[in-house]
């Protein structure tokens, strides 16, 4: 490797997610000379899965390269300046420092002085600058900023010097309109390095000053576009300084003579790993902590290796020694490692609520390119009809990343969805394999629901006879209208964005989520996030090896869901990039039928399981929301806004509905799922539930473990052993407008008396019980009640009915009576009119960009297409030894 490896990748250890673990602190390049990558291999376990995919590292190679285009230099600097309060730069640079230590020196002196001379400000690029404390170690490598800005710094208007505002370049994919905060703190910390280092540089120009904020620029859309967000780096400063600190600390003790080859094995044994299956996977070292913890002695390694947490692990150790459990543990984490000892799944006995298989459900399998955070290769879909299930429909895309790739996908799914509304089956579902298939969706529809609403107001400048701009003020293009396909699935995923905040609705059903429920796999739960895992044990009837069912789906290279393994991700790259239309075909094809066939065969172990009564309770709730959608589809009124973009006044009314949904949804779950309803029961912060023992028959005595259930209390008995109540023939059951009617429920009150051991229960319906019986009891107050006292109801939460089309609106609603109608049906092409006159009245004022300062910052992210200038790709270098996917996301 050569070199004092310090900065470039490397430095990221600093921001690591790993950075807690001994193992991989003390293995780190700047201590070895070698990249773990090659340390894993040299030790026997080489890494053969926390590689990068080739397209992957290509689009983090062109936005980088995006970040330090000219097209881009202005947008970015002035954004990051004026965000933090700095006054406007008279002019803007920007200069090439080619990753070089001493043109790093040379292009900050010439900033700082074009600064204090003429009040410009400068955008580095590549910049070199010595890792902290080491700027004397000569063969020390140095920290690596994408870019850094360097601006005037005054006081009381006059200038006094220079800013030095650090900053990174971060391929960040915007999942359904944001970043993930972990993502973005990462991200910030290793600019947090860069500014550290660059505070104790002594090449730094004599006044200049290292900001206390730093800027990462992120793609602002699907065409990479970039823009900046910039935060404080006080905190991160302090722990990028705590970790650098250690790692020199580490180094000391270490002297220069680190271990020879031959004594390597022993060095890394020695060292004390933090093994976590779901977070080290990304780390080189993984398969080496792995292995050593599948052949250590004591049969306890297996819960680390299967990553239950260490204050959980007393609680289950005797079901790995063979002795009984030693205290309280959550029903998952006891089936978990009861399934990973056994060999076979442990079925949780709830019974189904979910709607996959049934009419008017749309199942769906997508297979997304690395190259693009939108891009699609292929897609196969399936609709249900009253008839059963149609042939599935697949098709695949010669340009992933093209937008009219999303709009076909689009096209595709909202015809199903037509075809379905029209034929009268019920609530629309759409059933997909896992979460990221149903993000990317998501995120696609609001990419293109921005280009719609976009369009409108162009549309209307142009027939106003004004020029059509965007927001910062530049020429627009007018995109073509969405078709009525699309806009209808575009509409519809929409509604599942806005969904999300209601754990009763179910647009999107994700499968892989809906088996969990059912079953619990052994080995680690990380593995079990992938549904042909799930299924692996799903359908096992023999005693399976928890670690070959894990190396075997590993080393597979097909995955189920919309993301590829690195192996076939290279493939399908490499089949476009060699313009070999029919391997790419061949292969995307593949991908296709391995993911319908574990959706397939998903739906079968589906089949398999009972029924719950209260199943059409959820499609009952689910329509009355999809009325309301229909409506807003109708009227193409708010049926394109998304959940970020609506109203503040409906933001506050929705915390209420909120409230409403998550009671019902918690009711409806202790009422169907015993697992769930034990766990909540056994926590102490949850005040309605409890578990009981029954101690006495005659009459029926119970040991009651809770202090706020006692004496006098009303409760219910929802869970007799794992019988839920619900569930059996003598319950009755009724759906009702306003709520859900349960009857011959066991509800009594308890009542204690003068030496007699625990408490009395005399309910109206005695269920069957025997001594010894575990009960999960409810505080009959959380239910609503009624005089028969064999009687509760859950309460019918209301849909989401604010800023939505009323029953009673009609087309020419709005325009008869804008006032009356103007929160409710008003559509879309009036409210973006209005949108339209409301930015060109403010731009003629000097109110928005260019002219205003500091710029005003485009909150909608729209994606909008980039300048024909821009690179879509660029012909990257090869991917650096020492760099991991965790590098990059």
């Amino acid at each position: 490797m050569g070199g004092l490896q310090s900065g470039g990748g490397t430095s990221a250890v600093a921001a690591s997610a790993h950075a807690g673990c001994e193992r991989f602190r003390l293995t780190d390049p700047f201590i070895t000379r070698r990249t773990r990558k090659a340390l894993a291999t040299r030790i026997g376990h080489p890494d053969t899965g926390a590689g990068i995919p080739e397209a992957r590292w290509t689009r983090a190679m062109t936005f980088e390269s995006l970040v330090h285009s000219e097209l881009f230099v202005s947008a970015l600097l002035t954004q990051a300046v004026g965000r933090l309060g700095l006054a406007r730069p008279d002019a803007v640079r920007r200069r090439d420092c080619h990753g070089d230590l001493a043109d790093t020196a040379d292009e900050l002196a010439r900033a700082h002085r074009e600064a204090e001379s003429s009040g410009a400000a400068t955008m580095l690029t590549a910049l070199a600058v010595p890792y902290l404390d080491l700027e004397s170690v000569p063969d020390a490598t140095p920290v690596q900023p994408d870019f850094a800005i360097v601006c005037p710094r005054k006081e009381d208007d006059r200038t006094v010097g220079s800013w030095l505002i650090m900053g990174d370049a971060k391929d960040y994919e915007r999942v359904r309109s944001r970043i993930d905060d972990g993502r973005m703190l990462k991200g910030f910390l290793q600019v947090a390095l860069g500014a550290e280092s660059a505070a104790a540089w002594s090449g730094l120009p004599t006044g200049m000053r290292v900001h206390r904020h730093g800027a990462l620029a992120v793609p602002r859309n699907a065409f990479l576009q970039p823009e900046v967000v910039v935060e404080l780096l006080d905190d991160h400063r302090i722990e990028v300084r705590t970790r650098a600190d250690e790692r020199l600390k580490a180094k000391a003790e270490l002297g220069t003579g680190f271990p020879a080859e031959a004594e390597l094995v022993p060095y890394v044994a020695r060292l004390t790993a933090d093994f976590d299956p779901r977070g080290c996977v990304t780390c080189n070292l993984f398969s080496y902590c792995r292995a050593e913890l599948r052949k250590a002695d004591d049969p306890r390694a297996v819960l680390a290796e299967i990553g239950i947490d260490r204050l959980r692990r007393p609680a289950v150790a005797g079901l790995v020694t063979g002795e009984s459990t030693d205290g309280p543990a959550p029903r998952s984490i006891v089936d978990q490692v009861r399934a990973t000892v056994t060999g076979l799944p442990s079925w949780t006995g709830r019974l189904r609520i979910d709607p996959c298989g049934l009419p008017g459900t749309v199942d769906l399998v997508l297979v997304k390119s690395d190259a693009s955070a939108l891009g699609v290769h292929g897609v196969a879909v399936r609709k249900v009809g009253a008839d059963g299930p149609a042939a599935w429909a697949r098709r695949v895309f010669p340009d992933p990343q093209s937008p009219f790739t999303r709009r076909a996908v689009m096209r595709i799914l909202g015809a199903a969805v037509r075809e379905l509304r029209e034929a009268g089956v019920g609530p629309v579902h759409l059933v997909v394999p896992d979460r990221s298939t149903a993000d990317l969706l998501a995120t696609a529809a609001d990419s293109l629901a921005g280009v719609e609403l976009s369009r409108l107001r162009w549309q209307h400048d142009l027939d106003s006879g004004r020029p059509a701009l965007t927001f910062d003020g530049e020429p627009a293009t007018l995109p073509e209208p969405l078709h009525d396909d699309e806009r209808l699935a575009v509409s519809f995923l929409l509604e599942e964005d806005r969904a999300r905040a209601m754990s009763l609705r179910t647009p999107i059903v994700d499968v892989r989520a809906v088996l969990a429920t059912h079953v619990t796999p052994g080995g680690p739960a990380v593995d079990a996030g992938r549904l042909d895992y799930l299924l692996t044990w799903a359908e096992a009837t023999d005693p399976l090896d928890h670690r070959e069912v894990s190396d075997v789906i590993a080393q597979q290279p097909e995955t189920p869901g919309a993301r590829l393994s690195n192996v076939t991700s290279d493939a399908i790259d490499k089949a476009r990039r060699e313009e070999d239309p029919e391997a790419y075909k061949a292969l995307v094809g593949a991908a296709l039928d391995y993911r319908v066939q574990v959706l397939e065969r998903a739906q079968r172990v589906l089949g398999g399981v009972g029924v719950s009564r209260l199943r059409e309770v959820h499609r009952v709730l689910e329509a009355d929301a999809q009325e309301v959608w229909g409506r807003r589809v109708a009227l193409q009124a708010s049926d394109l806004v998304r959940f970020s973009r609506m109203y503040s006044h409906w933001r506050n009314a929705h915390v209420d509905l909120l409230d409403a949904d998550r009671k019902c949804f918690d009711q409806l779950t202790c009422l169907v799922d015993t697992s769930v309803a034990r766990d909540r029961a056994a926590d102490a912060g949850i005040r309605e539930l409890a578990l009981a023992t029954v101690i006495g028959l005659d009459p029926v005595r119970l040991d009651v473990q809770s202090r706020r259930l006692g004496d006098g209390s009303e409760v219910v008995a929802l869970h007799v052993g794992d019988r839920a109540v619900v569930e059996q023939p003598a319950t009755t059951f009724k759906i009702q407008r306003g709520s859900f009617k349960l009857g011959q429920l066991p509800i009594g009150a308890l009542r204690r008396l003068d030496g007699v051991e625990g408490l009395l229960w005399d309910p109206e319906v005695v269920p069957n019980l025997a001594v010894g019986d575990t009960l999960v009891l409810a505080d009959a107050t959380w239910f609503t009640r009624f005089k028969s006292g064999h009687e509760l109801a859950v309460k019918r939460p209301s849909p989401d009915d604010r800023s939505a089309p009323k029953a009673t609106c009609t087309p020419d609603a709005y325009a008869e009576d804008p006032e009356e109608h103007q929160w409710c049906c008003r559509p879309h092409t009036v409210a973006e009119a209005e949108w339209a006159d409301t930015l060109a009245e403010r731009r003629s004022l000097g109110e928005l960009n260019p002219e205003v300062w500091p710029p005003l910052v485009d909150e909608e992210r729209f994606d909008v297409r980039p300048p024909a200038e821009v690179p879509l790709l660029v012909v990257p270098m090869p991917i650096p030894d020492e760099l991991t996917i965790d590098d990059l996301d």
